[in-house]
């Protein structure tokens, strides 16, 4: 039995299903001039929340996989906001493009405001990278390592800065916590569920770790459910799944602006400057399930991810 089934509490779970009703909270503070870096910026989420910081006066750097959308989003956020509009291009399924962007990302040129990591996956049937891992363990949460990783002396040096992950209610799928020694899923059999709150559970629990990093320095991390929004996640999936998703998901999903309007609050906010290594549904803040919880299976994580992410101590 996992260690982890006496410490779930009914109060959470009705907490949760209270807290997908609620808006929103909003921030109407200008961001002129700063800057905001944002993965998987192209669309849905992403796209939406460089807008809304755009409309905001905010200077937005994307890092995408596409660089002709990538050339096109930057286009827009000139036109419509005025605002300075630059991208770099990464596929986070190759890990030496995900260590160069964060290296461009590090130098000292221009302090960095918020960064928000959301570029994502959702995988029904298990799949590789070329570095030989499960696509969404690298995509969504060692990506994401490498990037803090890197930058992690840069946010020191500036005094400031807030980080946000997009991450997810899913990670509640994940009952019995993380197998470390089973990444791949070879050990067991593949369910994109599973593996999907596995990493979600992973990035909260490396949040753990970077909180601590980051204690005194002006720097907080932070991460969001953002809540049931439509988008085109998942679209690389069969038929079935596509059919799925539209017939029963996306009837009650909200627009990606519900979920922008809460990274914006997010990052932006005066009342959260001190608030750091915690979870929201949106804007609300929220108890993680207990395997997102444990301090010690996030320090074996933090060993293991400088481990394949290439990094030496």
């Amino acid at each position: 039995m996992s260690k982890y089934l006496k410490q779930y509490q009914w109060s959470d779970f009705r907490e949760f299903l209270h807290n997908e009703k609620l808006d929103p909270a909003i921030c109407t503070d200008d961001f002129k001039g700063r800057l905001v870096v944002i993965s998987g910026a192209t669309s849905g989420i992403g796209l939406e929340t460089a807008k809304k910081y755009a409309s905001h006066g905010a200077d937005i750097l994307s890092i995408n996989r596409n660089e002709s959308k990538s050339i096109q989003l930057c286009a827009t956020l000139t036109e419509q906001y005025g605002v300075e509009a630059t991208y770099l291009t990464a596929d986070f399924t190759r890990l030496a493009d995900v260590h160069a962007v964060a290296k461009q990302l590090s130098t000292p040129e221009r302090h960095i405001d918020v960064l928000i990591h959301n570029a994502g996956v959702y995988n029904t049937r298990k799949k590789l990278t070329a570095d030989n891992l499960e696509e969404m363990f690298q995509t969504i949460y060692l990506s994401s390592f490498i990037i803090n990783y890197h930058l992690k002396e840069k946010f020191i040096k500036q005094h400031r800065g807030r980080i946000l992950f997009v991450n997810s209610e899913g990670h509640r799928f994940a009952i019995t916590g993380l197998r470390l020694d089973d990444l791949n899923w070879d050990k067991r059999r593949y369910s994109g569920s599973k593996s999907y709150g596995s990493v979600k559970t992973a990035q909260l629990l490396s949040m753990l770790s970077f909180n601590d990093l980051y204690s005194d320095t002006g720097v907080t991390i932070n991460a969001m459910h953002p809540g049931n929004v439509k988008t085109n996640m998942g679209q690389n999936n069969g038929q079935f799944y596509k059919l799925t998703k539209r017939l029963f998901v996306d009837r009650t999903a909200k627009s990606p602006e519900v979920s922008a309007e809460a990274l914006y609050y997010l990052g932006v906010e005066r009342k959260l400057d001190q608030v750091s290594g915690k979870f929201f549904n949106l804007t609300t803040r929220e108890v993680p399930a207990p395997p997102a919880l444990d301090v010690e299976e996030a320090k074996k994580l933090w060993d293991l991810s400088l481990e394949l992410g290439g990094f030496t101590r």
